[in-house]
Order: C-alpha cells, then structure tokens, then sequence
C-alpha cells in the first residue's frame, strides 16, 4: 500500500509527506505545471491552470518514470492489486461504517480517547479508498482501470460524505482528523479520481472540506495552526483550490506559509541552532520536522511555474536547515529516535495489515526522500550536496537497505534509486563534529567511526511527549538518554524492537529512581517538564562539554551529570545524586539489545562473564568492562557497578494502545551503577569506547594520565585530557576546577592547538548568567578574536574574560580564540 500524504500516514509510514514522489532517472525533474503562466493576479487562473496543476499532483502521488515491471515495483504493484481488491471485497457500508472493521459514527461524541478512535478510523477509512484509487490509475496492479473498482471508491466516496464527512457533520474526537487526516486523503482522491467523479459530488466534497477547514484555520499562527500541522493545513487549502478551481483558496495556501519559514526564539519552529521544536516543548525534528519538510516540498513542487508559485525569501531558511538541522541528526539512514517525540513507539501498527515495523531507519528514510524532492527547487550547488548526502546515507545503512523499505511509497523508491544510480552523483562522507542543539537539549557527537546524542530535560523542554495513548513509558528518555551506533554495527540497536521490549527504568545513560510510575505519568503533549534551567553546555564544532541539572518525572531524584565528547571516548560524570522516594536509584552506564538471540560476550578485567541469561552479578572494584561487538568502558570511579543479562518480552501494544498486541522477545546486556536507596550525594564516573576492542580497553584502563577528573560534586564537574589539549568544566554553580575558574554558572570548554593558539568556549545553559567572569590560569599573550558578549579581557599570566548578559544567546556558544604564552 502506498501510505496517504497525512502525518499519521507519514509517522506511521516513514516520515515526510514528500515520499510520494518518483522520478525518471538522474536528471529527473519534479513535476511542473507545462506552459504555466507568468505569477499574477489569481482571478487570471484559467481551468487548464488548474488541470495542470491537477496532472503536477498526480505525479508527485504517484510518481513517474519507473518501469512497472522492474523490481521492486513490479512486486509492490501487485501488492497494492492485493490490498486494493481485498479492501473492495470486504467493503460493506452501513450506517457508521463503510467497512465493518473500521466503525467510525461516535455514539457519545465527545473529545475522549473513544472518540480520538472513532475519528481516526473514519480517516483511514479514507485510506483504504486512497489505496483502492491507486490500484485503479496506476499500471501493473492487475486492477487498472477496474470498472468495479471504480464503482467501489465512488460508492464509498459518496457514502464516507454521507454519513460522516460533510458540511453538517460537527467534528469530534481529534481535530487532526477533520482537519488534516481526512481532508488530506479525501483531496488526493478527488485528483486521481477527478475524470470518474460528478461535478455535483466534488462541489459537495470541496464544501465538506470548507466546513472543516475554513480561512480562518490559518488565521493566526497560534495554536495547532503552527510548525508543521500549519504546512499539513496549507496542503489541505491549495489542494482544495485546485480541485474546486477556487483562487483565492490557493492564495491563501501559499500565503499561509509563510509564518513558517521565519527562525523562531519560543515554541513551534525552526531556531538558529538547527533545533526544531512542536507541541511547544518536544524535540520534533524527526517526525513533525519531517512533515514539515515533506509537506513544504510538496508544495513548491505543486506551486512553482504558476500563479501561485511560493516567492517569500524566508524560505531559503528551510532550504539552509536540510545540512544545518535534519543532516546532523541523521546516521546511515535513520533519524534519531531522540528527536522524534512520541514517534518512537510506533512498531507494528494495528491500521497497517502487512504488519511492517516502523523505526528510526524507516523515519530515516522518509526523510531522504524529502530531502531529494526539495533539492529539485534549490541551487545547483544545494542540490548537488544533498544527493550526494542522500546517496551517502543510503550506501552506509546496512541495517535497513533504503530501497527494500516496504513503508516507502512506490514513487519513493523511484525518487531515490534516481539518486543511487546516478553515477555523476559522489556519496558524501559520514561527517565527523559535534553539534550541540541548546534549544531543544539535544547533543550530537560525530566521530569517524561512531555517532552519540544525548537527550535531556528543562523548563523549555519536556522529560518526554505522550498522547492519544502513545509513548506511554517514555518517562525518562529525557533523563540523559545516551544513544550511540557504529559505523557498520550496531545501526538496529534501537530499531529491533527495543522501546518495546527495554526496560523503561534502565535506558541508557539516565539517572533514575525505581520509583514505579504509571502509563503516560507527568501527563499529555509535553506536560512533563523539571523546574531545572541548567542543561546544555560548550563547544568547538569537534569536542564539547554537556551537562545537565536532572530532576526525576515523579521523583524527589535530582543529580547533576555531564558528558565530556573527546576523541574516540565519552567521558560521564554524575554527582549530587539524591533521593528520598524510598527506592533504588541506579545510573545506566549502558544497556545494549543484544536481538532475539545475541550472545554477545561480557569481559571484565579480562575475565569472561557468565554467557547465559539470565545472570546478573556486582561487579566489585572492576576496573574495565568489555562488551563483545560493541565496545568498552573504563569504570574507575564509580562504585556499586552491577551486571546484568536478561531476556525480556513486551508487546508495541504495552507502549502504544494503536499497536500491536503480539509479544515480541529480546535480550539485553546492561551495566549500571546501584546506588542504593535514598542516596545521599552519590556519584559516578566513567569513560565509555564505542568500538574499541578489548585490549584497546584495557590499556585505557590501565593509563592514569590520559584523562584527570578535575572536579566532580553537585557544584562543578569536570574533567582534563592532556593529549586532546582539552580542558572543560560544567559550574553549576561559580567554582574552580582545575585551571578553569568561573563567577556564575556557566559552561567552559578550551582547546589548546598545535599551532600554539587556544579556542576557549563559553556558554550559559541556564540563560540566567547577567554578568560572568571566567579565569583560565594559563598563561596567554593576546586575544585574536572574541565576540561583542566580552566587555573586558586579560591577558598575562592567566586569562581573564568578562561576559556582559549572556541571557539573550539561547545557550549558544561564545567563542573566544587567543596566542598562547
């Protein structure tokens, strides 16, 4: 089935509205209205204006210019025959329903989860419908053309618009149904059906969708008329347009957008840092981000060459964010599950009958796919880099071959087999770096070998999003959540069943008490947010110094932690961990999903741990431990280290009511530090090395000067690598370590090069800093560069800076580079 252009079909489907786009080869275009005329006044549109962009539609649904009988698309037209037929079999209206499974008539409408249930199988009642209009128009599904299956989609167009969809229904349950789920997938089959369907029936399917989307959806940008569900209304709105021949419609769809593209400071959007918030306070980049970016190339491909064509210049800062804030977030083609809010919950789904699991790659893929369609309206050089990230991230994901993705539309497919057989195309390199996205406490470390990103929690950003019962444990993924993959292992780490068989207390790199919390604890869309501001941290574009002030969803828990990013290691600190739940409290060095049958072995201190499940044992006075197809973790410094292998089973259906109830089973291997009941100032500190071997490990283990913790209390931590010329602390509060001394909280990082100059790195993660003095007791010769935010420096024997406000920077960093002496 080729999933509808909604953000369920989206989310559930692989993310980015734009997947339904195909193309020809290398040199394929997006479709364009032909011979559109000059942009002018819109009474001047003509209907061949509007059967162009009819004809531009269908192609980008549909996609064109891949052979039918070629695979993979030959096998997946047939299944879509498969699917189209059955759904025409099974069809059965009645008042309520147009297929008995699918009982959408509310007897009590209301807005409770009942009716969110009832409203959402009235949208994928116009699903099945789409699918059947696809199967109908397009080649090599055994039904085109199907007389009888037009009759059906007809048929169940006309009785949908009866009994629910019309402009005397009032809507109930989610608004997104009437909104965008319904009015999405009715406006596509009003383009692919147009020749089959009575003038009458789409005048009253156009006053339906006028009903339930009026002008005044768009009227303020506030609300859910924001970030993406604003692009989804705009799409409902130029389609409408189009399809009813209505100008003003459409004008208004473009018109609308444009609140979109500006950078925002608060709330839904874009920010400088690349971060991309919805729902106000959840990191979104990977799901609703991905809709955005689908859902506004779609319309520049629609748009452009017509009257309508989308000319604001603040859409560049959409075309920017594709390297500056999706690329970053991306691994060997999958999309960070720590930026996709709830998204991450959605495994099988009970709507989709092939049973497919949806994951990070699948997400991913979405993404690519969208990427390769707005690359068609940028610059050349634009346009060049992006196919050759699309092309890199595809060769790269082992795990999850992007055109054996059976949740990508079939014009999906085509688009990006474009990119991969494009040989004038080179496939861009994995880039090492670090970015660090303050604005939505997210962190993303780049190595050669290896990606990690840390997810965190503040006033501004939520513990973790639940709603319309998804995500329903995902109460501490915000509590220092460190992912992490290799280059070529480990990519399914996340995406084999794990947020369905994990245990939702031991994730990797949180802090958490055992105290037992209830499904979609905290409450709905983000409610969930610590009182703590001090989250984020420093860095130089390679290395970087995060930290976090943790306050535990429904816990008395607080603890400070940091993540020193260095070389080929991350270095974890925990201090000042505190509690009075009366229940254990540990902290998750890591927890890796060994699959259904991994046997992954356990060294420790050279010596091998039991293989079989289920064992678990302390760890007493470890110095290393070693983790086999993974990598190694130096554990001096933390005490009450515990190890643990277990099998465990969980169903998608545990975490997310929409998914399915079948048990699935995996194992686990975790290491983590038991601090006991009700700590008191407890603490920890360990290296961890992706990748490394075990005798690569041991030396770490082994060599005392390569790293010095410098400090490491409620108050300060930080930490010293004299190889790396690196130096960093997180205050907390004004301390010293080491060399480094601060006035006010703040986060500090330097970095001493060979040439005989430093980078020193300042921020405030807290926003609250309105003057800070930061002292590097080093000597230094001059000042070649600092930002406007330094109202005095230094120099001498030590280095002396002070920062003016640092409340207006967002938490950016302030880079101040100087001569050493």
């Amino acid at each position: 089935m080729t999933p509808s252009w909604t953000r369920r079909g989206v989310l559930h489907a692989a993310g980015g509205a734009a997947l339904a786009l195909g193309a020809a080869g290398p040199a394929a275009a997006v479709p364009r209205a032909p011979s559109a005329p000059t942009p002018a006044a819109t009474a001047q549109a003509t209907a061949e204006d509007y059967a162009a962009l009819r004809a531009v539609w269908r192609d980008l649904v549909l996609g064109a210019g891949f052979s039918p009988t070629a695979e993979p698309f030959a096998t997946r037209l047939r299944e879509l025959g498969t699917e189209a037929a059955g759904h025409l079999a099974a069809m059965a209206p009645a008042d309520g329903s147009l297929w008995p499974d699918l009982a959408y008539a509310d007897p009590e409408p209301d807005k409770d989860t009942e009716s969110y249930g009832y409203s959402a199988r009235l949208v994928d009642s116009y699903a099945r419908l789409r699918t059947m209009a696809e199967a109908y128009v397009r080649t090599g599904t055994g039904l085109t053309g199907d007389p009888a299956l037009a009759t059906g989609i007809l048929a169940g167009l006309d009785h949908l618009h009866d009994t629910a969809y019309n402009a005397a229904q009032p809507p109930y349950g989610n608004w997104w149904s009437w909104q965008i789920g319904a009015p999405q997938r009715l406006l596509d089959l009003c383009v692919l059906m147009y020749d089959d369907i009575p003038a009458g029936r789409l005048a009253a399917y156009c006053a339906a969708v006028d009903h339930f989307v009026p002008d005044s959806a768009v009227a303020s940008y506030t609300g859910t008329s924001t970030g993406a569900n604003r692009v989804d209304l705009c799409r409902v709105l130029a389609l409408r347009g189009v399809v009813g021949q209505d100008p003003a419609k459409t004008a208004l769809a473009r018109d609308a957008l444009s609140p979109v593209f500006p950078y925002v400071t608060a709330g839904d959007g874009l920010y400088t840092d690349g971060s991309f918030v919805q729902h106000t306070y959840v990191p979104y980049t990977g799901s609703y981000g991905a809709v955005l970016l689908g859902g506004i190339g779609l319309l520049l491909a629609l748009l452009t060459g017509s009257p309508w064509a989308v000319t604001d210049p603040a859409r560049q800062i959409v075309l920017d964010a594709v390297e500056h804030a999706w690329a970053p977030l991306i691994h060997n083609g999958l999309v960070m599950d720590g930026v996709s809010g709830r998204g991450m919950s959605r495994g099988v789904m009970l709507s989709d009958p092939r049973g497919i699991q949806q994951d990070d790659h699948t997400r991913g893929h979405g993404i690519l796919a969208s990427v390769v369609l707005l690359a068609e309206g940028a610059s050349a050089a634009e346009r060049a880099r992006w196919r050759g990230l699309v092309k890199g991230w595809m060769r790269r994901d082992y795990y999850s071959p992007v055109l054996e993705d059976r949740t990508l539309s079939l014009a999906s497919l085509a688009w990006l087999a474009g990119v991969q057989n494009d040989t004038s195309v080179p496939a861009a390199v994995h880039p090492p770096g670090h970015r660090l996205f303050a604005a939505m406490d997210r962190a993303v470390h780049r190595r050669p070998t290896w990606t990690g990103s840390v997810s965190m929690a503040s006033r501004r950003i939520t513990h973790y999003e639940t709603g319309n019962t998804e995500n329903l444990r995902g109460w501490h993924t915000g509590s220092g959540m460190l992912y992490w993959w290799g280059d070529s292992y480990a990519n399914g780490q996340y995406s084999d069943a794990f947020w369905a068989t994990v245990d939702p207390y031991r994730l990797p790199g949180t802090t958490v008490s055992a105290k037992r919390l209830a499904d979609a604890a905290g409450g709905d869309w983000g409610a969930s947010r610590p009182a703590v501001d001090w989250v984020g941290g420093t860095t130089d574009g390679t290395m970087a110094g995060v930290g976090q002030h943790l306050r535990g969803l429904g816990s008395t828990l607080q603890a400070k932690k940091s993540w020193f990013f260095v070389d080929d290691t991350v270095v974890c600190l925990g201090a000042g961990i505190t509690c009075t739940d009366g229940t254990a409290v540990e902290s998750v060095i890591d927890n890796r999903n060994l699959g259904a049958s991994g046997v992954h072995p356990l060294t420790v201190d050279g010596i091998a741990a039991p293989a079989a499940a289920p064992w678990s044992a302390p760890l007493t006075g470890a110095r290393w431990a070693h983790i086999g197809g993974f990598g190694g973790y130096v554990l001096g410094g933390t005490t009450g280290v515990r190890g643990l292998r277990e099998q465990r089973t969980g169903r998608w259906s545990d975490i997310n009511k929409t998914c399915a109830t079948t048990p699935v089973t995996r194992r686990y291997l975790t290491l983590y530090a038991d601090h006991g009941t009700d700590p008191v100032n407890a603490s920890y500190a360990y290296q961890m090395l992706p990748g490394a071997d075990a005798a690569r490990t041991a030396r770490r283990a082994a060599d005392g000067s390569w790293m010095q913790v410098l400090a490491n209390t409620g108050d300060v931590q930080g930490v010293r690598v004299p190889s790396a010329g690196f130096t960093a602390a997180n205050f907390f509060a004004a301390g010293t370590a080491g060399t480094l001394t601060a006035s006010a909280p703040c986060a500090v990082m330097v970095r001493e090069r060979g040439d005989g100059t430093a980078v020193v790195c300042v921020a405030d993660p807290a926003r609250q800093a309105t003057s800070v003095t930061v002292t590097w007791n080093r000597p230094v010769a001059a000042v070649l560069s600092r930002p406007a935010t330094v109202t005095s420096a230094a120099t001498g024997g030590s280095l002396r800076l002070t920062f003016g406000s640092l409340t207006g920077a967002a938490g950016a960093t302030q880079r101040i580079t100087v001569r050493l002496g």
